[in-house]
């Protein structure tokens, strides 16, 4: 939730933001948002899979911005369908999505080794 709500607030409030970040924060965290949706609902696949299926996701999605019809331009021109379908082919949001799933896919390692057992006290 938290990954959403500082992506919707990247695209919301840009003039709060460094143009670098205003940029780019919202597609590097949409990417996060894919993998942690993977991660929902597999729980139990390793990272290393899931991660990738993130990046697979985000690429497909952003290659279909190529494709242009009708019915699909009609779909990106509504607001959940651009967050879902994205608006426009950007070589840059590739990068962002692999840097957004690859950070995401760190955390998530982190999160799941949980403390060290160096820093557990036996006490």
């Amino acid at each position: 939730m938290l990954t959403i709500a500082a992506g919707s607030a990247s695209r919301r409030f840009p003039e709060w933001q460094p143009l670098f970040l205003a940029r780019y924060a919202g597609d590097t965290l949409w990417a996060a948002m894919v993998f942690w949706l993977l991660c929902l609902f597999a729980p139990r696949r390793p990272t290393v899979p899931l991660a990738a299926a993130a990046v697979a996701v985000a690429y497909v999605v952003e290659l279909s911005q190529l494709f242009h019809a009708p019915w699909i331009d009609a779909a990106r021109g509504s607001s959940v369908g651009a967050l879902v379908l994205g608006q426009g082919f950007l070589w840059s949001d590739l990068v962002c999505y692999s840097i957004g799933v690859g950070l995401a896919a760190l955390l998530e390692v982190v999160l799941r080794a949980g403390p060290s057992a160096s820093t557990v006290s036996t006490a």
